[in-house]
């Protein structure tokens, strides 16, 4: 009887057996890559707005007829161009007019001055009296009064003929006309055309305090004056890259107390002139020095109620790491906190991770992998 009591327990150990191994959890097959430390020039983005440098408001500066308009629409110009002509018949004949009032008043004035002297001379004999000395004094300086506004008068009818030739005061792009030939024009009109320099040109983005106090403390660590070394990028609506790189030189004194945010203002160039006067970009900023940077995958980021992490292969287990990011690198996220480079991190197969569980590496040669 004993003997088969034995016999059986036995027998249940040999049948159990096979059921508790295969109860162990098996090992789970992931693709790992490397975490990489490379240098990257970081960059942080913001909404920005082109200016040309030079924008002029062309107005007329007489009313008059506007007998032509000499330019062609979206032309380039030069300074001084002639862009309208208004109808100066007028105006040449107020010149006419003003020249023959300085004739007279030089006239009158050369009269005057004769009367004095000989008022003088008879006045030391005493043929004529101080009281009459006193008004050819008088008027001789009447008369010089009236030779002083004539030639003012002539000046400025002068000055308002050369205004009928309306002159480019910049070179650079005019817009559209907003007058045609025939009509009235004066300085009530408003703007007649704009021109704009076109090369080149500004782009000025509102930076939030936040980033803005980190730019100061950038200056500080790499002394006053670097932040113009900061090159600025530029994209447009479409997501294409601008060939042309620029430079910070202006930030705004005054934060704006609307948006907490301060101004700054970069100058590009613009040989092709693809900028636009108005025209809303994508501005990045660059530090002009890379910086050693650890990358991962952003495929191999997790995120929950704590934040992102990732899972790293240590000793054949999956291990949790918590990891502070920096933005972004191409495919890549930028670590700045959490790994030092090198690590093992899993990018393929951790949808069924836990902590501690027992994985079997593959090493994963992916377009994200590389910087």
């Amino acid at each position: 009887m004993r003997s088969f009591f034995w016999a059986t327990a036995v027998a249940g150990l040999l049948v159990a057996a096979p059921t508790g191994w295969a109860q162990q959890p098996a090992a789970i097959s992931v693709g790992t890559v490397a975490a990489a430390l490379r240098p990257i020039t970081q960059a942080t983005e913001f909404v920005g707005r082109v200016e040309a440098i030079n924008r002029v408001d062309v107005r007329a500066r007489i009313t008059g007829y506007l007998e032509d308009v000499l330019f062609k629409d979206g032309a380039y110009v030069k300074e001084g161009d002639v862009l309208y002509r208004i109808e100066p018949d007028t105006f040449q004949a107020a010149v006419q007019q003003a020249q023959g009032d300085l004739l007279k008043a030089q006239g009158t004035l050369a009269n005057a001055t004769a009367q004095l002297a000989r008022t003088q001379e008879l006045v030391k004999t005493d043929a004529a009296s101080r009281a009459l000395l006193d008004v050819r004094t008088a008027e001789q300086k009447s008369a010089q009064g009236a030779v002083i506004i004539a030639d003012a008068n002539l000046k400025t009818a002068n000055v308002n003929l050369g205004y009928t030739e309306i002159t480019a005061p910049i070179s650079g792009e005019i817009g559209r006309t907003a007058v045609t030939k025939g009509n009235v024009v004066s300085p009530d009109s408003g703007p007649l055309t704009v021109i704009v320099s076109r090369d080149p040109m500004y782009v000025a983005f509102p930076v939030s305090q936040r980033i803005f106090l980190g730019i100061e403390a950038e200056e500080t660590r790499r002394g006053k004056g670097e932040a113009q070394a900061l090159k600025i990028g530029i994209r447009f609506s479409n997501g294409t890259q601008y060939d042309q790189t620029g430079r910070i030189d202006f930030v705004n004194v005054q934060v704006d107390r609307a948006t907490d945010t301060v101004l700054v203002r970069a100058t590009i160039a613009n040989p092709d002139g693809r900028l636009i006067d108005g025209q809303l970009v994508r501005v990045s900023v660059e530090g002009d020095k890379p910086q050693e940077k650890v990358l991962v995958p952003q495929s191999a980021l997790i995120v929950d109620q704590q934040g992102p992490y990732v899972f790293l292969v240590v000793d054949g287990k999956a291990e949790v790491r918590r990891v502070k990011l920096g933005g972004e690198s191409g495919a890549n996220a930028i670590v700045e906190d959490g790994l030092k480079g090198g690590e093992q991190v899993v990018v393929q197969g951790m949808e069924t991770l836990r902590p501690g569980t027992a994985v079997i590496a593959t090493p994963v040669i992916s377009p994200q992998s590389q910087g």
